[in-house]
């Protein structure tokens, strides 16, 4: 006799998977907008939200020296100081890219990489929706050229591996051994903590200067 098997249930969807998580999936802001986490769109994106959340927003878990937090915010603008160094000749949507490429921590904050590994897909896949999102929002492309997208992570990782030794109380030995990180940190930088209302000033007028950029380049 021969048996049929029953077709086997197929993995469910990211946006399945995501709906299952929160009932209410959009949260307000001090805009008004009203921003649906798992289906964002580039109209509820304003930067006042952005440039505010990053800026109250700490790298780190806030476990770093000084009288201030090290921000997101300030964060993002070093990555950018970063990039210029590394390619003198970056165009703006290169820069703005760096500029807003953690911005989506302005609504899931910033997790630190160890707990990013326990949460898994589910919030990688929030993070990925809100940063094509974001991105669209200021003119860029929805998904980077990789070598773009490379170029921004190295920085990343110059910016990590700075703000470990000079804020974060890592030797740069245990950059290497201790975070992986490959790239060294700077040495001719010094890092300041700013409180929110300056890092928040500081991020609004950068990113005001790449608008103008990016505009003319367009054009």
């Amino acid at each position: 006799m021969t048996t049929t098997r029953s077709p086997q249930p197929s993995a469910p969807s990211p946006s399945a998977r995501l709906a299952a998580h929160a009932p209410r999936t959009w949260q307000r802001m001090l805009s008004g907008r009203r921003l649906n986490l798992i289906d964002p769109s580039p109209l509820d994106i304003e930067i006042e939200d952005i440039a505010l959340g990053l800026a109250r927003n700490t790298r780190w878990n806030g476990q770093t020296k000084g009288a201030h937090a090290w921000s997101v915010a300030q964060h993002s603008d070093l990555v950018v100081d970063i990039v210029r160094r590394l390619k003198p000749r970056a165009t703006a949507r290169l820069l703005m890219a760096a500029k807003l490429h953690d911005a989506s921590e302005y609504v899931t904050h910033d997790l630190i990489t160890p707990l990013k590994a326990v949460v898994g897909d589910v919030f990688k896949e929030v993070e990925n929706r809100l940063t094509r999102a974001i991105f669209l929002r200021f003119g860029l492309p929805a998904v980077l050229a990789t070598p773009d997208k490379a170029l921004i992570k190295r920085a990343d990782l110059i910016a990590a591996a700075t703000e470990a030794v000079q804020l974060a109380g890592f030797s740069e030995k245990e950059c290497r051994s201790v975070l992986n990180f490959k790239e060294k940190p700077l040495k001719h930088v010094k890092l300041t903590p700013l409180s929110v209302a300056e890092a928040e000033r500081e991020f609004l007028a950068g990113f005001q200067q790449l608008e103008k950029a990016l505009k003319l380049e367009q054009r």
